[in-house]
């Protein structure tokens, strides 16, 4: 009988896909349809390196005990044809034991574009994307990154009534990975939410590389963070400012003294002056 006793992951890894065709030519998507552009060679080598190093991690770092030789891996990966392949090679480096389950998971798709892209029209709307603004720039007959943070936000909500029903049918005696296999804006995206980022500090952040994977781990506060797996001197290469990653290694063992929750990061951005005393007192 699965317990009703709420279970955390430990982890929540976010993976971006190999190498595509699509990466090393853009031709690629004024005949293929960006749904079916496929992982080269080099991307399922990638993958399967990618899947034997995050198996790695995972089993280094698992805590000690019972949860540690009981951690188990579920995947959410994106429809597209690139991070199914990605998620089939990632699968090699694990025992049909360790990974509990896979969902295809259609909100975590790749940005969509339009249909086919011709590549001398894209290169001009890219270049007018990046005078209008990365995250509010939408496509023409495609999408904006906001239109995406709104399909990422009901994935999120969906998430996390898995975790509370315990639809991952996870043992507590387990230790519980979550990997996320998608595409690198969609993760970055997902981050934002997660982490309650502005669009400022959106626009700030870089790429994955292709199967570049980035993990979170619960810290002793409670609450997931970076700075458990990753340097400061890593994400700062991502991109993150040094309040960014000064909130991460605050979440680590809870010594920060204010979060996004409390909405008290960013005050400075909005108003001018604020008095520390109410002078009518």
């Amino acid at each position: 009988m699965v317990s009703d006793k709420k279970m955390l992951p430990k982890r929540i890894i976010l993976m971006r896909h190999g190498e595509s065709a699509g990466n090393i030519d853009q031709g690629a998507y004024a005949t293929t349809p960006d749904h079916k552009i496929p992982l080269t060679e080099e991307g399922r080598a990638q993958a399967r390196e990618a899947g034997r190093k995050m198996r790695a991690q995972i089993s280094t770092h698992s805590s000690v005990g019972a949860c540690a030789e009981n951690w188990r891996v579920y995947f959410y990966v994106s429809p597209y044809e690139r991070t199914r392949t990605t998620l089939r090679e990632v699968g090699k480096g694990f025992s049909r034991r360790r990974v509990i389950g896979v969902r295809e998971e259609c909100r975590i798709r790749e940005q969509d574009f339009g249909n086919f892209q011709v590549e001398e029209r894209m290169r001009v709307v890219k270049e007018t994307r990046e005078r209008f603004g990365r995250f509010f720039y939408r496509f023409p007959e495609g999408e904006s990154a906001s239109d995406v943070y709104d399909r990422v936000s009901s994935f999120l909500e969906s998430l996390w009534r898995d975790v509370d029903m315990n639809r991952h049918q996870v043992e507590l005696s387990s230790e519980l990975n979550l990997v996320i296999v998608s595409h690198g804006l969609t993760s970055r995206v997902f981050l934002m939410k997660w982490f309650k980022w502005t669009v400022q500090e959106f626009e700030r952040l870089n790429n994955f590389g292709n199967c570049e994977f980035r993990v979170m781990e619960l810290g002793a506060s409670g609450e997931y963070t970076f700075g458990i797996h990753h340097t400061e001197e890593e994400m700062l290469a991502w991109g993150m400012s040094k309040n960014m990653i000064d909130d991460q290694m605050g979440r680590v063992d809870g010594s920060r003294e204010t979060s996004n929750d409390c909405c008290s990061l960013h005050l400075d951005e909005y108003f001018d002056l604020l008095d520390n005393t109410d002078d009518e007192e």
